[in-house]
């Protein structure tokens, strides 16, 4: 009995995580190559057969019987080279194998090193992962030696390796650590229904109870914010918002503009685009740092969201139904049902068109296109002006800047 071939065999197999019956396979094929290697036949027709109990090798060519182990060193190397080989295939097979069906999980590892600002990551004692600058959290370092907490986000083999990418950017990554740090969304009592992002900033979440008398937002924050402090702490103190998600898109919107305090919508389901009014106090709360709160706010509602002060909205109303008197045949009723429509100003009335005026408010088709065209010439000229006023604001700046310069 060959125990210490059957020993070696059970102990690749543990470690690489590799069937036995595939490292029997290749010791086979192994020592099929180092036969024809040995003998110079390559037409030959050789059988190699390990026992799986006893570990004893059989070998025949042309069916006559032959002893492996005087073939010598020459072939024993090529054996050696050919089950490296098959060894490297079976075990990148397996890491692929294990990981592919992994994506989207939470794992944890250990930095290893970094490298031109990509950080290699040690996920076990036989398997590393890249976690790519890109899907780094911007502000973020990671050193030697760190524990740190990834998502799966692709497994792909490339020149005969199996990269595996990480990720802590992606929006799917906050969804897995929700997972983690809420039982009641792992247990599918809460949802999360909607997440916008832009890592290292600001996060929006929206959550929905499938129980009525659990409150999704106060379970993701936790008794004194425990729970989502610790998100947070895991991301590098990036900002979390949860908003209770709703059916209806006006109560979303309002609730993923929070915390500024939204006056009115005005939904235009042809264009995708709402139109949402704010007192001026609150402007700069709704749109938030650099856009940051009513970009992510349209991302997790899905609808284009253009923030008006009450001054603007009613100066584009204004706009609008001077237009549609200008029209002959058109009066205030029209106005009321552009309105309605979500359509507040000249330039939505233009971007609409004919077709929904004609099949969401019944107007006629010839008056439609006179009012379409006419939002066309007035938006122009609006835009005209504008132009004019930014200019003229323009040359009015660097006038009083060279009056500054020439009294010092």
């Amino acid at each position: 009995m060959n125990a210490e071939l059957i020993r070696i065999v059970e102990n690749i197999a543990r470690d690489k995580n590799i069937e036995k019956e595939s490292i029997f396979a290749d010791l086979e094929d192994a020592m099929v190559s180092a036969v024809r290697k040995h003998f110079g036949l390559p037409e030959a027709d050789i059988i190699v057969n390990i026992d799986r109990q006893s570990g004893e090798i059989l070998a025949w060519m042309d069916k006559e019987p032959i002893d492996i182990q005087k073939l010598g060193r020459i072939p024993a190397q090529t054996a050696k080279q050919v089950m490296i080989q098959k060894i490297r295939a079976d075990e990148r097979d397996s890491i692929y194998t294990e990981y592919v069906g992994r994506r989207g999980e939470i794992i944890s590892g250990s930095v290893v090193r970094n490298e031109g600002g990509t950080v290699i990551v040690s996920i076990n004692h036989r398997t590393e992962g890249i976690l790519p600058k890109s899907e780094q959290i911007s502000g973020q370092s990671h050193r030697a030696g760190e524990r740190v907490r990834v998502m799966i986000l692709e497994v792909k083999e490339v020149s005969s390796q199996v990269k595996i990418i990480l990720s802590r950017t992606h929006p799917e990554f906050i969804r897995r650590l929700f997972e983690q740090e809420v039982p009641e969304i792992s247990e599918g009592i809460i949802e999360i229904r909607g997440l916008a992002r832009e890592a290292g900033y600001r996060t929006k979440v929206a959550v929905a109870s499938t129980d009525e008398k659990v409150d999704p937002v106060g379970a993701c924050v936790g008794v004194r914010g425990s729970r989502i402090r610790n998100i947070v702490d895991e991301l590098g103190g990036e900002k979390i918002d949860i908003v209770r998600w709703k059916d209806s898109s006006h109560a979303l919107i309002m609730n993923a503009l929070m915390p500024a305090k939204v006056s009115e919508i005005a939904l235009c389901f042809e264009l995708g685009r709402a139109t949402v009014v704010v007192d001026e106090d609150q402007l700069s709360l709704a749109i938030g740092k650099h856009g940051q709160n009513v970009r992510l706010a349209a991302r997790l509602t899905g609808w284009d969201i253009d923030i008006l002060t009450p001054d603007e909205y009613n100066q584009g109303v204004d706009k609008l139904t001077q237009c549609i008197r200008s029209v002959p045949g058109a009066d205030d009723s029209v106005v009321d049902k552009l309105i309605a429509l979500g359509v507040i100003s000249v330039f939505d009335l233009d971007d609409v068109g004919t077709k929904p005026l004609v099949a969401e408010i019944a107007l006629d088709e010839q008056l439609a296109e006179q009012l379409v065209k006419a939002a066309a010439k007035a938006a122009e000229k609006s835009e005209s002006e504008s132009k004019a006023e930014d200019l003229l604001q323009k040359e009015s700046q660097r006038t009083s800047g060279e009056k500054q310069d020439s009294s010092i």
